[in-house]
């Protein structure tokens, strides 16, 4: 699926309206959440947040910043 959309102004910030079609292809509606995260080569990727991701994404931020020493060496 390839689509082309027009940034808008929303209040002071900018935003894109999803069609019916990108929504019904994430399976998502209004009130849902999604996911924006950084993917190759400067693109973002959208996906339907799920409730453990949060979660998850919290707890290996939080070993990421208690053991960046540790890591650090380990990726050298």
């Amino acid at each position: 699926m390839l689509l082309e959309l027009k940034l808008r102004k929303v209040g002071n910030s900018l935003g894109v309206v999803l069609p019916k079609e990108a929504l019904s292809y994430l399976k998502v509606g209004e009130g849902d959440v999604i996911c924006i995260t950084a993917a190759s080569e400067g693109s973002l990727r959208v996906s339907p947040a799920k409730a453990d991701f949060n979660r998850q994404m919290q707890i290996a931020q939080d070993v990421v910043a208690r053991y960046r020493n540790t890591l650090r060496e380990l990726a050298k």
